[in-house]
């Protein structure tokens, strides 16, 4: 894997507010083969429109991955939309490079923190595989149940079996006891991440103790593995409520 790594692409608010305190942050990660400038259209969708015009936008870029020949956050296993006949011949999950990206992620948390950013006006969201490390850092890192909130597009959970101990690790308690708000969404023909995985990630919340009225689930009906209009509509109106802006 390549140790270069493109500096994130950052959109500044419309509006700086007087105080850091004030200020509200979403770091959106990225899919697989993609890069920052592939998303960034997002912030730019926001701000044209006059929504959020205090938040500011980190869009990070995943290194190369030789393995998987494309940019990665970590080495891709298939999701299959049917459960494994053989599970213990399943190739393994890239655990290394899951945490040698979220080491990554979660510095640029503490660069906002150490810019007087309140960890509760920061929300970590991303799509496919970028939704899959905003999961894993809501839920394992030490912002674990600290950060505003969570987005998760056409994603899903991996090291399920390895989250209570990855808790653990992290200095926080295995079972969730806290207030962060969630909203994963998907498209109802995603043919990429089969519903089966998004359901395994959804169920494994719940089990893990996140409040049903803290998770928004929504599904689009005829949506494939994209970003669509109505589901930035829905994330916009979510954001509005999670990171308000304040006087």
């Amino acid at each position: 894997m390549s140790t270069e790594r493109k500096p994130p692409v950052i959109v500044p608010p419309l509006q700086t507010p007087d105080h850091p305190s004030k200020s509200a942050a979403f770091i959106f990660i990225h899919g697989l083969g993609d890069e920052a400038t592939g998303v960034e259209n997002i912030a730019h969708q926001f701000q044209s429109a006059g929504k959020l015009p205090h938040m500011s936008w980190i869009f990070p870029n995943a290194l190369e991955n030789r393995d998987a020949m494309k940019t990665a956050w970590y080495l891709p296993t298939p999701l299959s939309p049917y459960p494994s006949s053989r599970p213990e011949l399943d190739d393994p999950e890239d655990e290394a490079g899951i945490k040698s990206s979220m080491d990554y992620l979660v510095s640029l948390i503490n660069d906002l923190v150490s810019q007087g950013v309140s960890e509760k006006r920061v929300v970590i969201g991303g799509f496919s595989q970028g939704c899959a490390m905003a999961l894993l850092i809501s839920l394992t890192s030490k912002y674990a149940g600290r950060l505003g909130g969570l987005v998760g597009l056409s994603g899903y959970l991996p090291l399920v079996d390895r989250i209570p101990l990855m808790r653990e690790e992290a200095g926080v308690a295995r079972h969730v006891d806290d207030d962060v708000e969630m909203f994963l969404a998907r498209g109802t023909r995603d043919m990429l991440v089969p519903k089966r995985h998004f359901r395994i990630a959804t169920e494994a919340l719940s089990s893990l103790g996140v409040k049903e009225e803290k998770l928004i689930v929504r599904e689009y009906e005829g949506m494939g593995h994209v970003i669509s209009g109505p589901e930035l509509r829905d994330m916009s109106q979510w954001l509005e409520r999670v990171v308000p802006q304040l006087e």
